[in-house]
Order: structure tokens, then sequence, then C-alpha cells
């Protein structure tokens, strides 16, 4: 497999997909070989548990230059003191080659709030999610069944109710305020809540309780510092959680109403009604990129709501 150093410098970019000031970060789409590839650079937060009491703020500013002064007042532009392990400047994801799926996920896009009905979802989003598993989720099979990016794993029941616990790729691995953490489980017939009844409680209070346990006793986080949540729809069709620090400063639209649905609300939910969100009018942001907002009977439904 190819370096990613050598990926990046190969790297020949095309035009901007989308910039976040949010999240600090930029889409860009490109070509590496030929191909279309698209890089994501997310600058990153404060490595706090670097800041050493008694050091000047050498240890952190490289060189100053001054914009302004008022009063007790001052203000300038800075170059921060780096080191590629530590403190690095930023966080570069790569997806080469990139689909037209992924170029479209990571372009900028009009949004729209859409409430899903459970008929809108077994006449067209039912196809449309078969239309997303085979080799469109392949990379997580390698995951789960095939040892891929196994030195990154935290933990990995194999069994059939199992998981794997991993870093998100949203993390730097480095700064512990922005934990992230995906957990991927085993069994293929979950490929999103829609799909989940009373019959799986039992399982995701299991599941929910040996994540947060595992990567507190990994990371030292308390378990009620840890927020586990899906989303709707979800990037890819086979069920997973998001497990971040409570703390995290920006999680941009990721952790945002309308996207992320908290476990611990949908085993309540699954509680009182066991065919919850099989009978559930669904509402949630689509962009206009995605897969079903492309599905003109679909958007027809949505706008009749």
């Amino acid at each position: 497999m190819t370096e990613l150093n050598t990926l990046v410098k190969e790297f020949q970019v095309e035009r901007l997909l989308k910039s976040d000031t949010q999240s600090k970060s930029v889409a860009i789409l490109g070509r590496i070989s030929g191909q279309y590839a698209v890089v994501v650079i997310e600058k990153t937060a404060f490595n706090v548990d670097s800041i050493k009491a008694d050091c000047g703020l050498s240890q952190i500013i490289d060189a100053v230059s001054t914009i302004n002064s008022n009063d007790v007042y001052n203000w300038g532009k800075a170059l921060l003191r780096q080191d590629l392990e530590q403190s690095p400047a930023a966080k570069v994801n790569l997806i080469y080659p990139a689909t037209d799926t992924h170029i479209r996920k990571y372009d900028n896009q009009q949004l729209h709030y859409v409430r899903e009905t459970p008929e809108m979802y077994q006449n067209y989003v039912v196809p449309y999610i078969h239309t997303m598993k085979g080799d469109r989720i392949q990379w997580v099979y390698n995951i789960l069944f095939h040892g891929k990016e196994s030195e990154s794993v935290i933990y990995h029941d194999q069994s059939e109710d199992g998981f794997v616990l991993l870093p998100d790729m949203k993390w730097d691995k480095v700064n512990l305020e922005n934990l992230y953490l995906c957990c991927i489980v085993n069994r293929k017939d979950i490929s999103s809540l829609r799909d989940l009844n009373g019959s799986h409680v039992g399982w995701l209070k299991k599941v929910r309780d040996k994540v947060t346990s595992v990567a507190s006793e990994v990371y030292g986080i308390a378990q009620d510092q840890l927020k586990v949540f899906v989303h709707y729809h979800p990037s890819y069709y086979h069920f997973h959680l998001h497990i971040v620090n409570v703390h995290h400063p920006g999680l941009g639209d990721g952790i945002a109403i309308g996207k992320a649905i908290l476990l611990d609300d949908i085993i309540d939910n699954l509680m009182l009604v066991s065919d919850y969100y099989k009978i559930k009018t669904i509402g949630f942001i689509l962009g206009e990129n995605h897969g079903l907002w492309q599905i003109k009977e679909y958007r027809e439904e949505h706008y009749k709501q």
C-alpha cells in the first residue's frame, strides 16, 4: 500500500469542495495518477497535556506579529510551535480512489429538513440501502473479519453479537478532549436504527456498557463523560455507534439535531414501543447531494409532508 506521504505529494488540486469555519477544515477535490481523490484537511486542537506550568509561551508560540492594541487589550497573528507527533498543525484524511458518492458527500450542497414516513422508508430507502451494500462497505468487513486496521483496534469481540472498537478517522489520537471512537457491530442484519426493535434492547445495553467501560479504561475518561450516538441517515448502512468526549469542541453537524440520536434515547424508545422506529416518522437534515435526494419520488413524498 502506498504511503500517505507519497499520495499527498502526488495530489493535484482541481477545486475546493467545501470550507467549514466551525471545524476549521477544507475538503479539496483532486487527482492522483489520473484518478479522483478527496483530501480533507482539518486544523487540530491544542494538545493541552503538553502545556507545562512554569514555562514560557515559547512552548506554544514560535513567533507573533501585532495586529492592534487598545488599553489592556492586544491582539495579533502567530506561528505556533509544531511537533508532528504531539502538536501537529492539522489532520489529513485522504480518500483515494474517490467515487462520485464520496465527492458528493464532501461537496457544498443545499440542505433540507426531511420528515421520512415509514412508507417512504419502505418504498424508497430500503431499495436504496440495497444499492449501498456489497463492495461499498467492503472496507467495514475488512475491519471486522479480515484484520484490517488491526494496529488501531482498541477492542474486538469476534462473537456473533460482538463488535470492534477503534479510533474514528475524525480523531488525531493525540488530544483526549477530541476523543472520537467508532464501534462497528459484527452482525449484518442491522443497516440502521430503522431495523432495531424491542428484541435488541438487551444487546444494545451490553454493547453500550462494554464500549463505555473499555473506552474509560483505555483513555482514563469517566463513563459519564462519554456520549454514545448513532446517525440517521448513517454514512454507511452497517450498524455502528459513535463515541465522543462530551467536551469535544467541534463536531460540525455530526452531533447536531437532525443527524445524531443518543443511544440511550433509542433504547428507551424501544422499551416503550417495541417497533418504535418501524412506525415512527423520523425528521433529519438531508443534503441535495445525498443519493436519497436524487430519487425523484422520495423528494415528491417529502414535499407532501
